[in-house]
């Protein structure tokens, strides 16, 4: 609600705070989740949340809960960047899934997280807690620590200003030992994790360059972690993000 002194949201704003409400990568929302996390009553949400939905923005569910809409979809996946290097990463990433029939994943820096574009995954492929467009933390996930130690220090410090949280049994949570664990991300070009963001998996993740020395995105395998050598998966990560690099490389900068 809006405190004493402060300028109410504009209805623009109140439109957006809605749509916000779903970045986390939460499915389905109800009218009273939607309405708390966008700071908003019961009955604007509703009414505003109602046009969403006469528009095609929104859905609404039988549950009476609500997701989001095919109107918002098609609008969202013509952001030129993130399209662009979906569709050359692609091909990159199924010839990664058909070598190690494992979950592959690229993921972008999205302020102090990871967000995924994209995501492959078989029938035998260890559930994930991923989803295209969702965000995971940069401490506790390969293509997070990628992303992290190829981004300028201050980020690092950051992150860790806000602490980080333990989402596994081997989540890093000490500063000093994620600091040497993105040095060493820098100096081989592979991050490695194991248990850290869920239990039970394991990852492996490399940059992807764009012009010059610039990390776009990071490409990563997550497997089974007692069933796996995520060591093994190394080579072959690299490898497909240096061909995925060269293709960015080939591109016109100001296309992208």
């Amino acid at each position: 609600m809006t405190t004493p002194g402060q300028t109410p949201p504009t209805v623009t704003g109140k439109v957006m705070r809605i749509l916000e409400a779903f970045a986390p990568g939460d499915v389905r929302l109800t009218l009273t989740e939607i309405c708390r996390r966008a700071d908003l009553p019961l009955a604007t949400g509703h009414r505003l949340i109602a046009e969403l939905v006469a528009g095609g923005f929104l859905e609404r569910l039988p549950d009476a809960s609500y997701r989001v809409g095919t109107r918002l979809w098609q609008i969202g996946i013509q952001a030129a960047r993130p399209r662009e290097l979906r569709e050359l990463a692609l091909p990159y990433m199924l010839d990664l899934y058909a070598e190690t029939r494992e979950n592959i994943q690229l993921a972008v820096l999205r302020g102090d997280r990871a967000m995924y574009l994209e995501r492959l995954r078989g029938p035998k492929s260890v559930p994930v807690l991923t989803r295209v467009a969702s965000e995971l933390p940069l401490h506790a996930t390969a293509v997070g620590k990628v992303l992290l130690a190829f981004s300028p220090p201050e980020l690092t410090e950051r992150v860790i200003a806000q602490g980080l949280t333990k989402h596994a049994p081997n989540t890093i949570t000490d500063p000093e030992r994620l600091r040497a664990d993105l040095a060493e991300v820098r100096r081989t070009g592979l991050a490695y994790t194991v248990e850290e963001m869920s239990i039970g998996t394991c990852s492996v993740a490399a940059p992807v360059y764009g012009q010059g020395e610039e990390v776009v995105a990071a490409l990563s395998v997550v497997a089974w972690r007692h069933s796996a050598d995520v060591k093994r998966f190394g080579p072959a990560v690299r490898s497909a993000a240096r061909a995925l690099s060269k293709d960015l490389a080939a591109k016109d900068p100001a296309a992208r």
